[in-house]
């Protein structure tokens, strides 16, 4: 049996949609319970479902086999896993924003960066050479710029609805997150077989045009 940590939100329903595609199905009965760990129908798989942020660190220490979640999650993380496949779903980038009628970003001095995100941040003004102060926020990192917290933020973006409503706008697109699966390395190479049945299976899937065709 493999045991598959998935991200809870936003991403479990696509999730759950690519698997069943891919043959892999679990009871309406089973995700209806209040059970954070079900089994599919085939009793093949274990699923457990956790907070995006929890993901790599039940795969990466091996509690679980293998895992979906959000690139932007695993470029925080800088987990020490296995990606054998994009998935394709949940397609978002992570981007700089501002207020609407200024860029801050090109202020001189130091950047206040508000985010939940601290490593890409840092990572991303390091790289350009701008001293930033990051802020780290755990929800709402919209209201920074707005109530002064901040001169910016980075923040995963899908449509841009939630920063237009508070009078922010992309400047800067840092890189794209789609979701991933991830594998545990000794998974990898213990349960070679599943975890191979598994990777083409959904790689046939996504191929056809992932969670819904």
């Amino acid at each position: 049996m493999l045991t598959i940590a998935i991200a809870k939100g936003r991403m479990q329903q696509d999730t759950l949609a690519l698997l069943a595609r891919a043959g892999v199905r679990v009871s309406a009965e089973a995700l209806a319970s209040r059970r954070l760990a079900v089994e599919d129908e085939s009793g093949g798989y274990r699923f457990v479902f956790v907070k995006p942020a929890d993901v790599p660190v039940y795969v990466e220490h091996g509690i679980a086999d293998c895992g979906v979640v959000g690139r932007d999650v695993l470029l925080e993380a800088e987990a020490d896993l296995l990606q054998p496949l994009d998935l394709k779903i949940n397609r978002c980038v992570i981007a700089v924003a501002a207020r609407g009628d200024e860029d801050a970003t090109t202020r001189a001095g130091v950047l206040h960066v508000a985010t939940k995100y601290p490593r890409v941040a840092a990572a991303h003004f390091g790289a350009k050479g701008v001293p930033v102060e990051i802020i780290e926020l755990s929800g709402s990192v919209e209201l920074a710029p707005v109530l002064g917290l901040s001169d910016c933020i980075v923040d995963l973006v899908e449509t841009g609805r939630t920063l237009a409503e508070n009078g922010l706008a992309v400047v800067e697109t840092i890189t794209e997150s789609t979701g991933r699966l991830v594998v545990n390395r000794a998974s990898y190479q213990l349960k070679a077989e599943a975890v191979g049945k598994l990777i083409k299976d959904l790689g046939r899937v996504v191929a056809e045009g992932g969670a819904q065709s």
